[in-house]
């Protein structure tokens, strides 16, 4: 199955929806506007249920097929929300909130997934059940978790689940995906070095947490350089450098330095932590000064199964012709907790030359929803076949 002709006629119509969510971000579990629009849309497309309030602000569209026999049902996810990012973009249907912006094209996943229920509520060319999942807080907050929390997965008697990003610098409508680990777990920590401030004037009657704390930044770049297998996949950075003092001429009691732990599986996650754990006060003391750690664990490894990335990948070909070896990616999604509910995948389309995701200047192409909604629509045809 090539690109379905009904997506080129609907192009127009889909990018519409997507500007018009373009211009009007939202922030987390506050897609208040745009959960009402696409529960408006699933509703005029007649779905057969439509379900809002989901891990708070999620909203899910049940369609049904021609025929039940399977007794299978296939989950397509989207995610809705916006980040706190000033845009830069000069569009014309900018985004109209200070501070705000579609940054990471979840307003084109979800304008590709609305018209990929548009047409499956038409033609209803399956034996089954397709669950359309649009969900809120991807962007750190962790709506995944909360809709599988919210029994997302149970209710809906979902059997499989798949969903896709958008990925600049990749061909325009051209996929990529991988097996097993894909996304990385993203944690946090936050690390208070503690001393004995005083007059700068007068080093040798303080303990310099700031000192002490250069030390420990320094150090923790070991983790990756030096304790990890070369052949594993870790980050470890040091992101802010934070004393307790503005003076020229104090030294500060303490220094907060926070930062983020990127990992693809458990036995580096645990080693990172651990080795922080470990330098931090080891380095700390070996100075007089004092370290103490507080972990903010983040989403999980996302994990891709075999089987369902086949599956996948053949689709990706009969819609684009191709399907290429997607990289490992650092970078945290928390369709994890869906993929840790149920076997599935998750791909990537390509956005084509644009600007990064995460990026003031970033837009999410209009060119690529054909390839995106065919994918969607093709990945429910082909795990729930109609019988000949």
């Amino acid at each position: 199955m090539p690109i379905k002709n009904r997506f080129a006629e609907l192009l127009s119509e889909i990018s519409a929806w997507r500007q018009d969510i373009h211009a009007h971000p939202e922030i987390l579990f506050e897609t208040h506007r745009t959960s009402a629009l696409v529960a408006e849309k699933l509703r005029a497309f007649g779905c057969d249920e439509v379900v809002t309030g989901i891990g708070r602000t999620g909203v899910v569209g049940v369609i049904r097929g021609r025929e039940s026999a399977s007794g299978r049902t296939v989950g397509l996810r989207a995610d809705m929300d916006a980040l706190p990012i000033h845009e830069e973009t000069g569009v014309d249907y900018a985004s109209k909130t200070p501070g705000a912006m579609h940054a990471c094209g979840h307003d084109g996943h979800t304008a590709m997934l609305l018209g990929a229920a548009k047409y499956l509520a038409e033609t209803r060319n399956f034996d089954g059940t397709c669950v359309v999942i649009f969900q809120p807080a991807e962007e750190g907050g962790g709506g995944g978790r909360e809709m599988v929390e919210d029994g997302l997965i149970e209710r809906f008697g979902i059997d499989e689940v798949y969903g896709m990003h958008n990925w600049p610098g990749q061909p325009l409508g051209k996929f990529a995906i991988r097996p097993g680990p894909f996304f990385a777990a993203t944690d946090q920590f936050e690390l208070v070095i503690r001393g004995k401030g005083g007059h700068a004037a007068k080093p040798h009657e303080v303990i310099d947490p700031t000192v002490a704390a250069a030390h420990v930044v320094t150090a923790l770049q070991t983790i990756a350089s030096r304790n990890a297998n070369p052949v594993k996949q870790i980050v470890v950075s040091v992101t802010s450098f934070e004393t307790s003092s503005t003076a020229f001429n104090v030294i500060p009691q303490s220094v907060t330095l926070r930062g983020t732990m990127r990992t693809l599986d458990a036995d580096m996650r645990k080693l990172a932590e651990d080795r922080l754990r470990s330098i931090a006060t080891g380095v700390a003391e070996g100075l007089g000064a004092k370290a103490e750690l507080e972990m903010l664990y983040g989403y999980p490894v996302m994990v891709n199964t075999e089987t369902e990335t086949e599956y996948a990948a053949e689709a990706a070909r009969r819609v684009s012709g191709e399907c290429a070896d997607a990289p490992l990616i650092m970078g945290g999604e928390d369709f994890a907790y869906m993929l840790e509910a149920r076997p599935g995948a998750y791909i990537l389309v390509g956005n084509g030359d644009t600007a990064p995701v995460h990026h003031p200047e970033y837009n999410f192409n209009d060119e690529a929803i054909p390839a995106g909604c065919s994918w969607y629509a093709e990945m429910v045809e082909s795990r729930l076949p109609l019988s000949a």
